[in-house]
């Protein structure tokens, strides 16, 4: 399991939103010197989103999530506001690793598919979770303020053709909480998915890092393991360097 520091931009400043509430928003300064800094202690990959976007649909801080590439030598992940083709043309040209669709997958369930297919390894997607009041892991759609009416585990089974670099699952209620990871929830996805899951949401220490890199699940005959896990909040308020937390994840 590899660790993914996270980087949320609204505004053109670093974020963390609580829950994913635009009104409970801690501002953390410059993203690119916040990347720099992770890139620095050993981060692996980064991960890298844009809030106004994933709200919007308009890539108003494009060119910091450009910038940010530029300034690293690591990969850089990014998602939200990921619309058309032409977006992640732009951003893969521009240096980017990996684009993460979440959103457009509902509004243009063939996106995916096309993109896969011109740009192979390269193409994550991001199911981000409510549990409603009868258990459902409903995915949220547009920066997280719409309901889509459709479940991880129906989302990952339209998607089980697709050569996939990664899903990305995010519990929404232990976004930026450091309440602890949904490890009941992520075991879930394990079973329901060939593809490499990225976990998210609720890391607050080095120990929610161990309990993720020590999850494994068996399916018939092969053991399933996280390949990821993003945090953000625990590393900014100094609550988990990334040094700490790339040893956990090796551990």
């Amino acid at each position: 399991m590899e660790l993914y520091p996270a980087i949320d931009i609204r505004g053109g400043g670093a974020v963390r939103l609580a829950q994913g509430d635009f009104d409970r928003q801690t501002e953390y300064g410059d993203p690119v010197g916040l990347a720099r800094s992770f890139a620095a202690a050993g981060a692996p990959w980064l991960h890298v989103v844009d809030l106004d976007a994933a709200r919007s649909g308009r890539p108003v801080n494009r060119p910091v999530v450009l910038a940010v590439a530029a300034a690293v030598d690591v990969p850089v992940e990014t998602g939200g506001g990921v619309r058309t083709e032409a977006d992640v043309d732009e951003l893969l040209d521009g240096g980017l690793a990996r684009v993460v669709l979440g959103t457009a997958l509902l509004d243009d369930p063939d996106l995916a598919r096309r993109c896969v297919r011109r740009h192979p390894g390269r193409i994550a997607v991001g199911l981000d979770y409510r549990v409603d009041g009868g258990g459902r892991a409903e995915v949220a759609v547009r920066g997280w303020e719409q309901g889509s009416g459709r479940t991880v585990g129906e989302l990952l089974a339209e998607l089980s053709d697709l050569d996939l670099a990664a899903v990305i699952v995010t519990s929404i209620e232990r976004d930026g909480m450091l309440t602890g990871p949904d490890v009941d929830g992520l075991a879930a996805v394990l079973r329901s998915t060939s593809v490499p899951v990225i976990a998210s949401g609720g890391v607050s220490s080095v120990a929610d890092v161990e309990a993720l890199a020590a999850l494994e699940v068996g399916v018939g005959t092969v053991t399933r393991r996280l390949e990821g896990a993003i945090t953000g909040r625990a590393l900014v308020e100094g609550r988990l360097t990334v040094e700490e937390g790339v040893a956990a994840c090796a551990r």
